[in-house]
């Protein structure tokens, strides 16, 4: 997995996102079979009041609202159809077409076919639609945001993503530190606090 997708994984998994990364796409080919449209960055889904992981017992941290620079929907499900890139965060001409954005919303059960069409159409006019009792949006994850650009659709700063994730880890530290983490971004952050921590005497 690429490092930049690996950590907005881990991101979104912190704040209560069900992830599907380098998601691949297909489309009918001339003459007959299929080829690859391409392979989306990363899907995910969080359900309202999702949130960080809780301990056993009534003594665990309490849950908490999803990060503001995410721009989630506080009162319904949330679907993200992600871009990461290593330099600005844009999207890419596949990711804002609506016959690739058609197929996955009727590949995971968003609509049917023909509903699923006319959301991707709006999702890409104005990087957000109603899909049944859930949100759909576009988001774009890189290294720069270029604020001299309005997007119809949404953008975090990877540094925002590191940022967040570090800051998460120390708040929780009492609780993280006990356990083992398979994720390969979140694991290796987990790592590093360990390592400043005991070269600091904590």
């Amino acid at each position: 997995m690429d490092n930049a997708v690996a950590l907005v994984q881990a991101y979104l998994r912190t704040n209560g996102y069900f992830t599907v990364t380098e998601y691949p796409v297909f489309k009918a080919a001339r003459g007959g079979g299929y080829s690859a449209a391409t392979d989306l960055d990363v899907l995910a889904f969080r359900f309202p009041g999702a949130g960080r992981p809780l301990a056993g017992g009534t003594d665990g941290p309490a849950g908490f609202a999803p990060d503001p620079a995410l721009g989630a929907p506080g009162d319904r499900p949330d679907m993200i159809v992600g871009e990461v890139k290593e330099g600005k965060a844009e999207l890419n001409r596949a990711a804002r077409d609506p016959r690739v954005l058609a197929a996955v919303l009727a590949r995971f059960g968003c609509s049917s076919p023909a509903a699923a069409q006319r959301a991707a159409t709006d999702l890409v006019r104005s990087g957000r639609t109603e899909v049944g009792t859930h949100e759909a949006r576009l988001v774009a994850f890189g290294v720069r945001v270029d604020a001299a650009v309005s997007p119809p659709y949404h953008r975090v700063s990877l540094g925002h993503v590191t940022g967040f994730l570090e800051d998460y880890i120390r708040e929780y530290w009492g609780l993280l530190h006990h356990g083992q983490f398979k994720d390969p971004a979140f694991g290796f952050l987990v790592t590093l606090e360990k390592a400043r921590r005991s070269t600091g005497g904590a």
